[in-house]
């Protein structure tokens, strides 16, 4: 999945960024101890400002500030490019303590839900190369929806519609969770996405969204 790689080239370069940052105050830390130790007679600097060591610290701060945000904006924007065509459209309502995946551009308007219960789970069935846009609510409390393997997660609020865009690059079954602490079935509140050819998801669409594609 397109999105799963650009989460991880994100998430390499930070933490390299962080792992520098940790070293170099480290060292620096180590520094001053090691001077403390060789000379008991070292006395504490009486200058109350160090202007030019402090903005050479606040413009290298600012630099790494500012490329990170750059950074992942550029990032977020290769995200979520606009799609070439209409996506496919999936209203997700999260509810104490399961889902429904509704279809409503399809003619046959299929919705999928569930009981989260005994196996229960609802399947939340897209297409491969084609867009997906989901849009996300919640019936009653906050949940989130959160797929791990694919590195998705939004938070469902009531009387609000979150929306976000991927694209499957393979077919392929993921299991997906609510993240938001939502009462006492939360633990159980998960559910399946299946990506599947556009054949399979036109056919799965004209039988009314029965079966699990």
């Amino acid at each position: 999945m397109r999105q799963r790689h650009i989460f991880g080239d994100v998430f390499a370069l930070e933490s390299v960024v962080a792992g520098v940052v940790f070293v170099v105050v480290l060292a620096v830390f180590g520094y001053a101890l090691s001077r403390r130790r060789a000379s008991r007679r070292v006395t504490a600097s009486q200058r109350a400002e160090r202007p030019r060591l402090e903005a050479y610290y606040v413009g290298v701060l600012g630099a790494f500030a500012v490329f990170l945000v750059a950074w992942t904006a550029w990032q977020n924007h290769r995200e979520h490019q606009a799609a070439d065509r209409p996506p496919v459209r999936v209203d997700v309502t999260g509810f104490q303590w399961c889902w429904t995946f509704a279809y409503p551009r399809a003619a046959e308007r299929p919705s999928v839900s569930g009981t989260c219960r005994g196996g229960h789970l609802p399947t939340l069935v897209v297409p491969t190369g084609r867009p997906v846009r989901l849009r996300l609510t919640s019936r009653d409390v906050i949940h989130s929806l959160w797929i791990p393997d694919l590195r998705y997660k939004m938070d469902a609020f009531p009387h609000h519609v979150n929306t976000f865009t991927f694209t499957m690059d393979r077919q392929g079954r993921w299991l997906g969770k609510c993240a938001e602490f939502c009462g006492e079935r939360h633990y159980e509140m998960h559910f399946w996405v299946r990506a599947v050819s556009p054949e399979k998801y036109d056919r799965w669409l004209h039988g009314g969204g029965q079966g699990a594609a």
